[in-house]
């Protein structure tokens, strides 16, 4: 006769092995007062491990309730087992785990917005956190709000049924002000430069067409209070977080003895650095590894080119050179190399006076790049090269030509993006990396023109470096490598480079 398997749940919590780490705390305790946007991998490997460390210490008040703006996976996988899952903390010699309790309840915006709206509104939300990933601020080409996305259109439209973050956040704030009740401050942890003030600014645009609609058109007292009155601390966020695979579930479930229907596979090392700018109070935070500081922006900076760079041109040039996974693709002494040299043009581009020890962050990402038990898959790196790439690399590029230092490595990266994106169904899967230009990628590459014309048309696409002065020369840097790349792959694009 078989045996059913129990699941993680808070009954079976006392069951579990020893050396499982539990949540030290009663959760019947602990009071909402976070709302987090977005409950994917990250968040849970992340933030929700730094509350639930909180909680532990005493702060009862800081309990999460999680939404996910799309899907209902994460919650139909949470919400049988009490919101409670594993966090996998792996290194290439051992792994430790840990049972995170810190997400309350779930909540699937499609399905529920009045709840959502409920919960933001709630006196006890002090915070509302969002990883949503760059492509669901809805930004146009030029920086700003995308007002045509049907999504925007619809929000403004039924500003009662949102679809979006800005929907939300713009609605829950209204109804906050009318009620007399303080706003709570808005925490961005998405990989966008100055992610708090450019999120302030796209929710202040959309408040602004949404006053304009209203029944009171002209009264722009809900757009002027997010423009003065709600604080949007930048925050840059760092924990590498592979995707769950079966494998990763037979094999914690057959650890724990019990099912866990979705846990979270991570590193050991994890950073968090935040601005120190909330309105209504938050958990103490710095106790626990945080870095509050006045500005985030050098961090940000050293993060997004030296980590976020990195991975994408480990992805993009492992993906082309036939490796699945981060590590195997880092093995590969040319990629290796080619990681040097683009840590080399990068790192001038850095503020010198930030106090940023760039030769320690790069030794310390060798050493997490090289971690074996991640398997860190390359294809779910390459995915939204479009809107990932003008903050990890464009940048980049451009302070080097406006400084009038050398680079090459930095737009190979670009090269093996549109050269990787056109092997897609052809060398490589058709599904294997995605992006919001998609379909009009596709029909661009797909006409296989001369590399100058594909890449002057992507960079058109794409809004890469637009209206900057030295646009094209990014253009016909970017054309030779792909030249390379499509005569004879990584090989030739690296001899050129010396490599």
């Amino acid at each position: 006769m078989l045996m059913t398997r129990s699941h993680l749940s808070d009954a079976t919590l006392r069951k579990l092995p020893a050396g499982t780490k539990i949540p030290a705390y009663d959760r019947g305790r602990i009071a909402p007062g976070i709302v987090h946007l977005g409950v994917g991998a990250f968040h849970r490997a992340h933030q929700a491990a730094y509350v639930d460390e909180c909680l532990a210490a005493g702060e009862t008040d800081w309990g999460i309730t999680g939404v996910s703006l799309r899907s209902p996976d994460t919650r139909d996988a949470l919400s049988p087992q009490d919101g409670l899952y594993t966090l996998a903390i792996r290194s290439s010699g051992e792994e430790e785990l840990c049972v995170i309790g810190s997400i309350q309840s779930m909540l699937v915006a499609p399905e529920n917005p009045s709840a959502v709206l409920a919960a933001l509104t709630d006196p006890r939300t002090r915070i509302v956190t969002l990883t949503i990933t760059e492509k669901a601020y809805l930004r146009a080409a030029g920086g700003g709000l995308d007002a045509a996305h049907p999504d925007i259109i619809h929000d403004l439209a039924n500003p009662q049924m949102p679809r979006t973050a800005h929907g939300f956040l713009a609605e829950a704030l209204a109804r906050r002000l009318a009620a007399g009740t303080p706003p709570f401050t808005v925490l961005c942890c998405d990989n966008l430069p100055a992610n708090g003030a450019t999120l302030h600014r796209l929710l202040t645009e959309f408040a602004k067409l949404r006053d304009a609609r209203s029944a009171t058109a002209g009264d722009t007292r809900n757009a002027d209070h997010i423009a003065n009155e709600v604080a949007f601390p930048s925050s840059m966020v760092d924990r590498i977080v592979p995707a769950t695979t079966d494998a990763d579930r037979a094999r914690i479930a057959g650890e724990l003895g019990v099912d866990d229907a979705w846990p979270v596979m991570t590193e050991p090392f994890r950073q968090w650095v935040v601005e120190d700018n909330f309105s209504a109070g938050r958990p103490d935070w710095e106790k626990f590894g945080v870095t509050m500081v006045g500005d985030v922006g050098p961090f940000e900076d050293m993060k997004l080119r030296l980590l976020n760079g990195a991975h994408s041109g480990i992805a993009y040039l492992g993906l082309l050179s036939g490796h699945a996974t981060v590590d195997r693709a880092f093995a590969d002494p040319a990629i290796r190399q080619f990681v040097d040299g683009l840590w080399t043009e990068a790192i001038p581009t850095l503020p010198e006076d930030a106090g940023l020890d760039t030769a320690t962050y790069t030794a310390e990402l060798a050493e997490r790049f090289s971690n074996t038990a991640l398997a860190h898959r390359t294809a779910q790196i390459a995915n939204d090269g479009s809107q990932k790439l003008p903050q990890r690399i464009i940048a980049s590029a451009i302070e080097c030509l406006e400084a009038g230092t050398e680079f090459v490595h930095l737009t190979l990266v670009v090269a093996a993006w549109i050269a990787a994106y056109a092997a897609r169904g052809k060398t490589l899967p058709e599904n294997h990396f995605t992006d919001p230009l998609d379909a009009a990628l596709t029909a661009l590459l797909d006409q296989q023109l001369p590399a100058n014309e594909t890449v002057t048309a992507v960079f058109d696409l794409a809004g890469f470096a637009r209206d900057h002065a030295e646009r094209q020369t990014l253009i016909e840097l970017t054309a030779v490598h792909l030249v390379h790349l499509r005569r004879d792959g990584p090989t030739l694009a690296f001899a050129a480079l010396g490599i």
